[in-house]
């Protein structure tokens, strides 16, 4: 059970009630954490708006996901875990990929340096060497695509953090945990 309201997309009005509405076009539905997140029209504004915008971003949708499910797997998140897996096979990942992604591997070199990167983000508050950065510009990552990769990592953490901390039910189909990217 949630450690606050899920505000119902049907009570919500003004912006939040625009924003829910456009959740609800994207998804289908309007998943639990944005409900949560909901009943702060800014937090909902800065998370609905950041997955816009990076949705958008050059390291494409695929990439994307593969790093939720690292960094959620990392924060023992089991909310983004369940979604990000889902929408990684949305975004052409097969179950095999988002599995190695959630371990922080892939046999792709690009993902994989991209991966490496951001669980050491994680894992070392971002206390990264030139060596980090300059690995994943050996992988074919130019700055525009590096920078994308650490705002991928801080919205996930302000997912992950939303939803651990707050206990937000899982509305996604259930993925085990592994704790392998740690």
């Amino acid at each position: 059970m949630s450690r606050i309201t899920l505000i119902e997309p049907s009570s919500a009005t003004g912006h939040v009630g625009e924003q829910l509405g456009q959740i609800r076009s994207a998804f289908g539905v309007v998943p639990n954490m944005f409900k949560a997140v909901a009943n702060s029209p800014a937090a909902l504004a800065s998370m609905w708006g950041s997955f816009g915008a990076l949705g958008g971003g050059r390291i494409g949708p695929k990439l994307g996901e593969q790093i939720a499910v690292a960094v959620a797997d990392r924060n023992n998140c089991n909310y983004c875990l369940a979604a990000h897996t889902g929408l990684g096979r949305k975004a052409s990942a097969t179950a095999e990929e988002m599995a190695e992604a959630q371990a922080g591997r892939s046999t792709d070199p690009r993902t994989a340096a991209a991966l490496r990167f951001a669980l050491k983000i994680v894992e070392h508050r971002a206390e990264l060497e030139t060596a980090d950065v300059d690995s994943l510009r050996s992988a074919g990552f130019d700055d525009e695509e590096i920078v994308e990769i650490v705002a991928h990592v801080a919205l996930n953490l302000f997912t992950n953090y939303v939803n651990v901390a707050l206990d937000v039910p899982v509305d996604f189909p259930s993925v085990k945990l592994t704790g392998a990217a740690g």
